[in-house]
C-alpha cells in the first residue's frame, strides 16, 4: 500500500504489459523507449503478473487478450478482484478485431481495447491519456482524503469548543450561560406539553469564612468537591446541574413534581453533609452543608426564567433564615 500511496504524487507514466509472447514486449518497448516519462515494464508470465502488478504499482496496464493457461479476460477479472490494483486502467491487445470480442472486454472491466500491434502514436497517445487519467483521480482522491480528514478533525474541535464554551472552568458542570439557554427551552417545552418542572438552588453554608480559613485554592477545591457530589444525586439525562456563581449552584429538574425535586434536594443536603470537609469557621457545623430551595409546577406561557430562579432564591433564603444546612420548596401552578 506505500507504493500505492506514493502513486498518488507521480508525474511519470509506467507501462505494464502482461504478454506471453517476447517479440511484442521487444517491440512495444522499443517504441516507448523515446519517452523519457514512461517506463516499461514487461511481463511474460500471465501466472506471476498479479504480484507483480502490486509489486510496481504501473499506471497503465497492456494486457495480451490471448495468453496460454489463462486468457486476459480471466486475468482482467482478478485485476478488478484485487483491491491494490483493481482501479489502474486495463488496455487490452488483440488480434482479434471483431465487436463481440471487444464488448466482452468491456463487460470484464477494461478501459480501452487496441488492435496489435497499434499504431506508435496512437499507442502512445493512449497510454499519456489513461495513466494522466488515473494519476490525477489519485490526486483528488488524495485531496479529498484530506479535506475530509480537515474537515471531521474541525468539526471534533468545534464540538470541543462548544462543550468548552457551556461548562465552568473550576467545576466542569454546566456554566450559568448554557444553564440560561436550557432553561428557556425546557421552559418552553414545558408550556407545549403540559409538564411539570423544577428549579433547585443551592448556596454552600458560610463559604466565605471557608476561604477566610483554608485559602482560595482549598475554596475552590471545596467546590470541585460539592459539584461532584451533586452530580452523584443526579441520575437522568435530562437533569442539568449548573454552577451559577460563586458558591451558589442550581439544578434544572425537567417533568419533576414537587415531591421529586424534594426527594432529590434532600438527597444531595445529605450527601454534602456526610461527605464530612472540615469548615471549622461554620456556626452550622464542623463540616461543610449546604442550603437548598426548590420550587415546581406547571409553568405558563407568561412565566419567565427570572420568576422561576427567584421563586427558587426565596426559598433557599428561607432554608438559610430557618437554621441552614436544610431544604425549603414552594409548589405551583403558575408563577
Amino acid at each position: 500500500m506505500d507504493a500505492y500511496k506514493a502513486m498518488m504524487f507521480r508525474v511519470d507514466i509506467l507501462v505494464m504489459l502482461i504478454d506471453d509472447q517476447a517479440i511484442v514486449g521487444k517491440l512495444i518497448q522499443t517504441v516507448l523507449s523515446n519517452h523519457t516519462d514512461i517506463s516499461f515494464h514487461y511481463c511474460h508470465n500471465p501466472e506471476v503478473a498479479i504480484d507483480e502488478a502490486v509489486s510496481i504499482m504501473p499506471t497503465v496496464i497492456l494486457l495480451d487478450l490471448l495468453m496460454p493457461n489463462i486468457n486476459g479476460l480471466e486475468l482482467l477479472k482478478k485485476i478488478r478482484q484485487n483491491e491494490i490494483i483493481q482501479d489502474i486502467p486495463v488496455i487490452m491487445l488483440s488480434t482479434e478485431d471483431e465487436p463481440h470480442t471487444k464488448v466482452k472486454a468491456f463487460e470484464c472491466g477494461a478501459n480501452d481495447y487496441l488492435v496489435k500491434l497499434p499504431d506508435k502514436v496512437e499507442l502512445v497517445a493512449r497510454l499519456r491519456y489513461h495513466s494522466k487519467a488515473f494519476i490525477h483521480k489519485l490526486q483528488r482522491d488524495k485531496v479529498f482524503e484530506a479535506l475530509q480528514k480537515t474537515q471531521a478533525e474541525l468539526e471534533k474541535q468545534n464540538i470541543e469548543l462548544l462543550r468548552l464554551s457551556q461548562l465552568d472552568g473550576m467545576t466542569d458542570i454546566a456554566n450559568r450561560r448554557y444553564f440560561d439557554e436550557c432553561i428557556l427551552i425546557e421552559m418552553k417545552r414545558a408550556v407545549r406539553n403540559q409538564l411539570s418542572m423544577a428549579v433547585v438552588m443551592l448556596d454552600i453554608d458560610h463559604f466565605k469564612p471557608y476561604n477566610d480559613t483554608y485559602g482560595h485554592l482549598q475554596g475552590d477545591d471545596c467546590l470541585r468537591k460539592v459539584a461532584n457530589i451533586i452530580k452523584q444525586q443526579i441520575h437522568r439525562p435530562a437533569d442539568l446541574i449548573a454552577r451559577y456563581g460563586g458558591e451558589e449552584f442550581v439544578l434544572l429538574l425537567p417533568e419533576t413534581g414537587l415531591e421529586g425535586a424534594l426527594a432529590i434536594a434532600e438527597s444531595i443536603c445529605k450527601a454534602i453533609a456526610n461527605a464530612q470537609i472540615p469548615h471549622e469557621s461554620s456556626t452550622t457545623a464542623a463540616y461543610v452543608t449546604a442550603s437548598l430551595g426548590v420550587t415546581s409546577g406547571l409553568p405558563i406561557s407568561s412565566d419567565t426564567p427570572e420568576q422561576w430562579l427567584h421563586q427558587a432564591d426565596a426559598m433557599l433564603y428561607k432554608a438559610k433564615a430557618l437554621g441552614r444546612n436544610q431544604v425549603q420548596a414552594l409548589a405551583l401552578q403558575s408563577i
